[in-house]
């Protein structure tokens, strides 16, 4: 056996993004105990930047021990119970994933199902939630499976007025676009480190409001995941009167993730937003100029997952194959309804720059070529460059 040696990649598909290379010599740190006073004293400092980032300063701010996808089923084990009635806005594959997990805790599931690559409508969700009693709306702010955003404050407006706890799924946002959990007054928020934080995939950052925690600490029934069972973890994590053992924490994994947190606000969070949206519109102007299209209307684009449509007579997995294996570049294929039909590519934390969207655009119009399609590069480049000044 001998030791593993990863290709370099430029990662430009729906995650993960390119992690920097500061962060990656954080995660090479000294590995200390789970217990350390040192690393207690690191824990608290995370979740302060985790407050600051989510701007969620009431809330309780966490790294969830796995992928952003544990903090979705956090959510829903923690805040369901056998019989409740769960509304879930469906507008992609991780609307869909919600519904299933909701399902699994016990709960009664209504969807509300939209075309994929449209943004959630809020006046259907009022519909839904206003002919039953209803304990969670759930819905995703950024699906990655499409590009699409919805109106987080209008829909955590909805639940409010309905009294239901809303539950908003930040996997694809956070650090990319504006996240404010105080505004928007959400109860539960999660995120991953693997999109716009440019952290290695594994932890998911968690807000949750005081009426989530009472609501998850007033249970009838224990909730039915262990490691995810707020209750237990925030005795770790909580830090009132000394931890109490719960899991060894990953150690270098939240390093990592700190490290992140650190960068971002050296550059600004706002600053941050500003970048990815502007190496959206050099992107977008690139791709028009190369005669293609995108799925999702310009209102409602995510500008750090762009969902592009395959041409018509274009084998998409072979030009995924040709820039992987010509360019080392990553882009993403579409997933469900969308398989074969769209290009997933992220402009996401540190592969939102300049840099990545010029190569991007030469690497796309080579494989078009190579397929005998037309797309001018140069063209597609002046456009971009435009944009860039």
């Amino acid at each position: 056996m001998q030791s593993f040696q990863p290709p370099r990649r430029i990662l430009m598909g729906p995650g993960p993004s390119d992690v920097s290379p500061r962060v990656l010599a954080a995660l090479a740190r000294p590995t200390i105990g789970h217990l350390d006073p040192e690393f207690q004293t690191f824990m608290e400092d995370t979740k302060a930047a985790l407050s600051r980032l989510f701007n969620a300063p009431d809330h309780a701010c966490i790294p969830l021990p796995a992928p952003g996808t544990a903090g979705m089923e956090a959510a829903m084990m923690n805040l369901l119970e056998p019989g409740d009635r769960c509304v879930v806005a469906v507008n992609g594959a991780f609307g869909g994933r919600m519904a299933d997990m909701a399902g699994r805790a016990g709960a009664t599931v209504v969807t509300v199902d939209h075309d994929w690559g449209q943004p959630v409508d809020p006046a259907r969700v009022e519909t839904a939630l206003a002919e039953a009693p209803t304990k969670v709306l759930a819905f995703v702010h950024a699906e990655t499976s499409t590009g699409a955003r919805s109106d987080a404050a209008a829909l955590c407006g909805l639940a409010r007025k309905h009294g239901a706890l809303s539950v908003v799924d930040c996997v694809t946002s956070l650090g990319g676009v504006t996240v404010d959990v105080a505004a928007w007054d959400a109860d539960f928020v999660y995120s991953g480190t693997q999109k716009c934080l440019s952290a290695p995939p594994g932890l998911s950052p968690v807000a949750i409001s005081k009426r989530a925690q009472a609501a998850i600490t007033g249970r009838k029934e224990k909730v039915r995941n262990w490691l995810l069972d707020f209750n237990l973890i925030m005795a770790y994590w909580g830090g009132d009167g000394g931890r109490t053992y719960h899991h060894t924490a990953p150690i270098n994994a939240l390093y990592g993730l700190h490290e992140s947190l650190v960068a971002i606000f050296e550059e600004g969070v706002q600053a941050a937003s500003v970048r990815h949206a502007r190496m959206h519109e050099a992107l977008a102007a690139g791709i028009e100029a190369a005669g293609l299209r995108f799925l999702v209307d310009a209102k409602w684009r995510l500008p750090q997952l762009n969902t592009v449509i395959v041409p018509d007579g274009v084998d998409e997995a072979a030009v995924r194959a040709h820039v992987l294996k010509r360019w080392d570049l990553e882009i993403g294929a579409g997933l469900g309804p969308l398989k074969g039909k769209v290009w997933r590519i992220g402009l996401m934390g540190a592969s939102a720059t300049p840099w990545h969207v010029r190569l991007c655009l030469t690497a796309l119009c080579e494989a078009l070529a190579a397929q005998g399609v037309k797309a001018d590069v140069e063209q597609a480049l002046a456009a971009a460059d435009a944009k860039l000044g």
